[in-house]
């Protein structure tokens, strides 16, 4: 049955896509690895620093199986889920845990602001908690933190120096105990990656700092 019979007929996981394509990991543990990127439409924030806006709206409608052939004609050992916001699609989760099945080291980009608590546990999540510099504090769902494990990520956007220290206040006061890493990552046009390794070394916080090692390249073209 096609796609848009699916659609009609209620039968079947279908899903909102932006774009699938194979890049570098520019982030969190897999950093440099060769990943493929299923980026799913639409985000219910508006980040003021988002660089991938036009995952708003669009894409294209496409079936579980579909999206599983696309993956595997390329041949992957990593494949990141990531948006806009995934989570928002409801077939997200089934998505996930179908490419855990095929057997791919699977990790989920997600904003904070939606439940993650029947994700796949197979999966490695990287989770925002969004700072005031991002204009979306507001959406923050801090009932997310205490389930996660070692393998999950939460990062913090650091547009300015109130960012940060915002940032290490939640970590005194919310991440106590959690498990998983913490990264800081500067926001790309605004916040002095360099500035931003002084005050952590300064304070000998205990997080990791990244860049984003695919703009270092690339800059924002899409795609990549």
């Amino acid at each position: 049955m096609s796609t848009a019979n699916q659609l009609a007929n209620g039968t079947g996981e279908c899903l909102r896509i932006t774009e699938i394509f194979h890049s570098l990991q520019g982030e969190a543990r897999t950093v440099g690895w060769p990943t493929v990127f299923v980026r799913l439409t639409g985000c219910p924030l508006r980040c003021g620093y988002c660089d991938t806006s036009y995952a708003f709206a669009g894409g294209r409608w496409m079936t579980l199986d579909d999206i599983l052939d696309e993956v595997a004609g390329m041949h992957p050992r990593f494949v990141t889920v990531t948006g806009g916001e995934p989570l928002a699609q409801k077939p997200c989760r089934p998505l996930l845990s179908a490419l855990c099945d095929a057997g791919y080291d699977v990790s989920l980009e997600t904003s904070g602001a939606m439940d993650v608590a029947d994700v796949d546990p197979r999966v490695s999540m990287v989770l925002d908690i969004k700072t005031p510099g991002s204009g979306e504090e507001s959406k923050n769902y801090y009932q997310n933190l205490a389930g996660l494990a070692a393998k999950d990520h939460v990062k913090f956007v650091i547009c300015d120096r109130r960012d940060y220290e915002w940032a290490r206040e939640k970590i005194d006061t919310l991440l106590r105990g959690v498990p998983c890493e913490i990264l800081f990552s500067p926001e790309h046009e605004d916040m002095k990656a360099n500035e931003l390794a002084d005050w952590i070394l300064a304070d000998r916080l205990a997080v990791r700092m990244q860049i984003q090692l695919h703009k270092y390249l690339w800059g924002n073209e899409r795609g990549r």
